[in-house]
C-alpha cells in the first residue's frame, strides 16, 4: 500500500489517513535505524537526485542518508557549482536530470510553486524540500511523529507555533498538517509575523506569549530569520527574545511543555541554550526522526511493497 500521488508537494492537500500512513509506516523504519546494518533494498536500483538551490544541512543530509538507507544511489546537486550558474533554467536542469536516469528529485528552492511546476513534465517522484515560504512536508510530518511518538497521540493535543509565522513554511505544513490529525493549533508572534487570514486555516492566534504557553503541550519554535531584519519586522533581535524569546522563566510556568525546533538555532534569539538542552527539548530526536520519516515518504511514493 502506498500513496494515491506520485510526488509529495505539501501536506494541504493529504489527507488525514494519507499522513497516518506515513506517520504508521515511519515507525517500522525507525527500527531500522537502531540496527548494525542500516539497509534495506527497498530502493535498489533507483536514482534519487537532491536538487537545492538554497543552503541546508539537516534536511539535505537526511533525505541523503534516507536515501542511502533504502539502497538507492545518490547524487547531490549543488546549484552553486551547476549549469545554473551559467543560466541554465530549471525546466532545463530537470530535462537533464530525467535524461541520466533520475527516479526522485528532492528540491529545495526559494521558487513557491516550483516543485509543483516540475512534477507537471517529471515522470518520477518529485519531493518538496521546501517552496519558498509555501511548504516543507516532511518536516511538518517529522515534527508530528516525534509528538505521537513522545506523546502516544496527536489528536486533542494544543500545540502553540511560535514565531516567524509569515514566513515560514515550517509554520504553514505544521498548521494544514496538525489541523487534520485533530490537534488544536496556535500560533503567537509580533503582529508583524503573523499573517492577516491565518485565523481561517482553523489556529487560533496569540500576541503575548506568557498568556498563550501555560494553556499548550508543545511548543514549537521557529527559526528567527534574521536575513529578513531589514524589512524591519521587529525592532531588534533583543526586543524578540524579551518578547518572544522560550526562556527557562517562561518555561517554569509550564514545566511539562514538549520544546521542538526545526532548526538551525539561534540560540539567544527565539530559544535560550538552557531550553534548548533541557529535558523538555526533543530537538536531537526531531533529527533522527527526520530519516525515518523520509525514508518513509521515498517507500511509499513507490508504492509501499514489503520491505521485510
Amino acid at each position: 500500500m502506498g500513496l494515491k500521488q506520485k510526488d509529495l508537494l505539501g501536506l494541504k492537500d493529504l489527507s488525514r489517513e494519507e499522513i497516518s500512513l506515513i506517520l504508521d509506516t515511519a515507525v517500522s523504519f525507525k527500527e531500522v535505524l537502531g540496527r548494525d546494518i542500516k539497509k534495506v533494498p527497498v530502493l535498489r536500483g533507483k536514482t534519487v537526485v537532491n536538487l537545492f538551490y538554497e543552503p541546508s544541512t539537516r534536511t539535505r543530509t537526511s533525505f541523503e542518508l534516507a536515501s542511502k538507507m533504502l539502497s538507492a544511489d545518490v547524487i547531490n546537486i549543488a546549484t552553486q557549482t551547476s549549469a545554473v550558474q551559467k543560466g541554465e533554467c530549471l525546466k532545463d536542469t530537470v530535462l537533464t536530470l530525467t535524461s541520466l536516469g533520475a527516479d526522485y528529485i528532492v528540491i529545495r528552492t526559494s521558487m513557491c510553486g516550483a516543485p509543483h511546476f516540475i512534477s507537471t513534465f517529471f515522470q518520477g517522484h518529485v519531493l518538496n524540500a521546501g517552496d519558498g515560504i509555501n511548504e516543507h512536508p516532511t518536516q511538518a510530518l517529522l515534527d508530528m511523529y516525534t509528538i505521537k511518538e513522545k506523546l502516544g497521540k496527536i489528536e486533542g493535543l494544543k500545540v502553540l507555533i511560535l514565531g516567524d509565522i509569515l514566513h515560514s513554511r515550517v509554520a504553514r505544513s505544521n498548521m494544514f498538517g496538525l489541523v487534520k490529525m485533530g490537534a488544536e493549533v496556535g500560533v503567537c508572534g509580533p503582529p508583524t509575523l503573523i499573517p492577516k487570514d491565518v485565523a481561517k486555516l482553523g489556529v487560533k492566534v496569540h500576541l503575548d506569549l506568557d498568556e498563550a504557553l501555560p494553556n499548550y503541550d508543545i511548543v514549537n519554535v521557529l527559526r528567527v530569520q534574521l536575513e529578513r531584519q531589514r524589512q524591519g519586522m521587529f525592532a531588534s533581535a533583543h526586543e524578540y527574545y524579551e518578547h518572544y524569546g522560550l526562556t527557562t522563566q517562561r518555561l517554569e510556568k509550564n514545566k511539562h511543555l514538549l520544546v521542538m525546533h526545526p532548526g538551525p538555532m539561534n540560540r539567544g534569539v527565539e530559544i535560550s541554550p538552557d531550553v534548548a538542552e533541557s529535558e523538555n527539548a526533543v530537538i536531537e530526536t526531531q533529527v533522527t526522526n527526520g530519516v525515518a520519516v523520509r525514508m518513509a515518504v521515498l517507500y511509499l511514493l513507490l508504492g509501499g511493497e514489503s520491505h521485510e
